[in-house]
């Protein structure tokens, strides 16, 4: 499917058949906040849920940082992340993590007379734009490069996020992948001391900042570079291949994720694989594994909504370009749920 179309697709109608006044007026609300980067796919599952099962949604994207901290916090009913937390985290914070979709991060640039997915940047030339080291477009590295395009005499603008990201953790933990200079410099986390550019908040910020930027680049969700219609680049990946963002790239390097790490914490940067894109990787969800009363419905709620979403949501995943979780994936997350108690000792999941 064209990567613009989404734009027809996103107004369209919902995923399934209006539910009747009664269900209607059963609704239960639950409350997420966290990642920007699924904020699409979350928004377009929210709007089917209300009618399909009487869940609505109220999601907040406010940056990974924002969910880990509301969900340890527990003033919401669950918390989202780009950059999953580690084992010790989870039993510290008694906390549950799984994913929902995958999802990918592109580069997008504003240079007048460039067309989508024209320009060609290799990770030695994207790492030296954020270090600094470029400063031009028509540096003789960057045209060497792409001899076809004609490149503007414009400022490197760099763009990167003012907030704790997961969308940036999983950006800086490609640059650390394929470069010791920012290995050792500005490293990989949600937040890092940029060396040059300014910063925007959200995927949503980094996207107008760039649309509104001429000689700009930033890093964002392909989500926001579809819907924004922003200019997005070829990479080339860790085979030597020049790469375009899109739908076969991003599930081929989706067929290569190892689930079985705690959390379901599987990655997908950099790796091997002649179409594969390099930066692509799960958001997850977190939820307490020890709801107290008072949020055991909310907790109940956000899997019924999820269960749905698996069952339901692939399609609109597919069609905002995220890639769906596999089949047995899905069930492993299910069985994980099950896991988790209400203070009486009783499963708070027990199937749709």
């Amino acid at each position: 499917m064209n990567r613009r179309s989404l734009l027809a697709l996103a107004s369209g109608a919902a995923l399934t058949p209006v539910l009747g006044r009664e269900a209607l007026a059963q609704q239960v609300q639950i409350t997420g906040a966290g990642a920007t980067f699924p904020r699409p796919v979350y928004e377009r599952w929210g709007q089917a849920s209300r009618e399909a099962i009487g869940v609505q949604l109220n999601y907040q994207s406010i940056g990974s940082g924002g969910g880990i901290n509301q969900i340890t916090n527990r003033t919401v009913d669950f918390g989202a992340t780009d950059a999953p937390i580690t084992e010790a985290q989870m039993r510290e914070r008694s906390l549950l993590q799984f994913p929902t979709v995958m999802g990918s991060v592109v580069q997008i640039v504003n240079l007048p007379g460039v067309a989508d997915n024209a320009l060609r940047l290799t990770p030695e030339v994207l790492v030296d734009m954020f270090l600094g080291r470029i400063t031009r477009w028509n540096d003789a590295r960057v045209v060497e490069l792409n001899r076809d395009l004609r490149l503007p005499n414009l400022p490197v603008s760099p763009v990167y996020r003012a907030d704790a990201s997961g969308t940036t953790f999983v950006f800086t933990t490609y640059l650390s992948r394929v470069s010791d200079a920012w290995r050792t410099g500005p490293g990989a986390a949600t937040s890092v001391q940029w060396p040059v550019g300014s910063g925007a908040r959200g995927n949503e910020g980094i996207a107008n900042t760039v649309r509104n930027t001429p000689g700009a680049i930033g890093y964002t969700e392909n989500a926001y570079a579809t819907v924004n219609r922003l200019i997005t680049t070829q990479l080339r990946n860790k085979s030597g291949n020049f790469v375009a963002p899109t739908m076969p790239t991003f599930l081929a390097a989706a067929e290569q994720a190892d689930w079985s790490r705690p959390g379901f914490a599987a990655d997908l940067v950099d790796l091997s694989g002649a179409n594969v894109w390099p930066i692509v990787s799960p958001t997850f969800i977190l939820l307490p594994t020890n709801p107290v009363a008072d949020r055991v419905a909310g907790s109940r709620n956000t899997m019924r909504f999820f269960d749905w979403a698996f069952r339901n949501g692939a399609d609109a995943a597919r069609r905002l370009e995220y890639v769906p979780l596999p089949e047995a994936v899905q069930n492993a997350v299910r069985g994980a749920w099950a896991q988790v108690r209400d203070p009486s000792g009783a499963p708070i999941w027990t199937g749709a």
